[in-house]
C-alpha cells in the first residue's frame, strides 16, 4: 500500500500535516553531509551526534522552529593554506544544514561540542492519555 493511498483513507481525518511531515522527513533523509548518529539515551532521551570536525562552536547553530530541529555549520572562509599546498583534500570544508522533524512534545535540552562531534540532547516526556466522554444530545 503506497503512502498516498494510506493517507487518503476516509478513516484518517486531519492527518494532512502528518503526510507532509513524512514527505519532508524522506527528503531530509536523502542528505548525506555531515554524517550523524541518533541514539536512545535512557527511557525518554535521544542524542543526535554530528561529525563537525574543523568547526568551532561559534560556527555552529542549533535552532528549533515549530517541529523542525535545524543544525547548521557555516564556514567564514577557507582555512589558510598556500596555493597548491594540498596533495589530497578529503576533509570537507563546506557549510551544512541538517534538519530533523520532531514529534510533539519533544524538546532540545542542550548541545555540546566534544572531540569533533556536536551532541544535541533531546527529551520526550511520556504522553499522557486522556479519555473524554462526549455527551450525546437528542436532535
Amino acid at each position: 500500500m503506497s503512502r498516498s493511498v494510506f493517507f487518503d483513507s476516509p478513516f484518517l481525518l486531519g492527518f494532512e500535516q502528518t503526510r507532509s511531515l513524512i514527505d519532508r522527513a524522506a527528503k531530509i533523509a536523502a542528505e548525506g553531509y555531515p554524517p550523524y548518529n541518533v541514539e536512545a539515551v535512557g527511557d525518554d532521551g535521544v542524542r543526535i551526534s554530528l561529525a563537525v570536525a574543523g568547526f568551532s562552536p561559534d560556527q555552529l547553530s542549533v535552532t528549533v522552529e515549530g517541529r523542525q530541529l535545524t543544525i547548521s555549520g557555516r564556514r567564514d572562509s577557507e582555512p589558510s593554506a598556500p596555493e597548491g599546498a594540498y596533495l589530497h583534500r578529503g576533509i570537507a570544508a563546506r557549510g551544512f544544514n541538517r534538519a530533523f522533524v520532531l514529534a510533539d512534545g519533544m524538546e532540545v535540552v542542550g548541545a555540546t561540542v566534544e572531540h569533533g562531534l556536536l551532541h544535541v540532547d533531546l527529551t520526550q516526556p511520556p504522553a499522557s492519555q486522556v479519555v473524554r466522554q462526549i455527551p450525546i444530545r437528542a436532535g
